[in-house]
């Protein structure tokens, strides 16, 4: 019987996987793919660290909310906890990425 552990797992896009994408279809080699990789998400992060929005045409928008501090509560001695202020990343996926999960016919108009 062949088992492995990565079929216990969700499937997932890996960022090693993207990279093996990048040397098979594109044909960069394999540093010059993992350093692409990298730089795009490191670009993401940057950007959203300076508050900046990140807006992917056809994929969706990455965006930083600022939350408010607020009461929490201990789930296990039910004891009342702070919880600080707090800056958050979200993810609105767009209308054509939307579209594509269902199985929808995309249209071709910009976002």
């Amino acid at each position: 019987m062949d088992f492995s552990v990565e079929s216990l797992e969700t499937p997932a896009l890996t960022k090693a996987h993207l990279s093996d994408l990048l040397f098979e279809k594109i044909g960069l080699n394999k540093r010059e793919s993992k350093d692409m990789v990298d730089a795009f998400f490191d670009l993401i992060a940057q950007s959203l660290r300076e508050g900046q929005d990140v807006k992917i045409s056809g994929f969706g928008n990455f965006q930083i909310r600022t939350k408010s501090p607020r009461p929490g509560r201990n789930p296990r001695t039910g004891e009342l906890i702070p919880i600080e202020a707090r800056r958050v990343a979200t993810f609105h996926a767009s209308h054509k990425l939307k579209a594509v999960i269902q199985g929808d016919p995309v249209e071709d108009d910009a976002e």
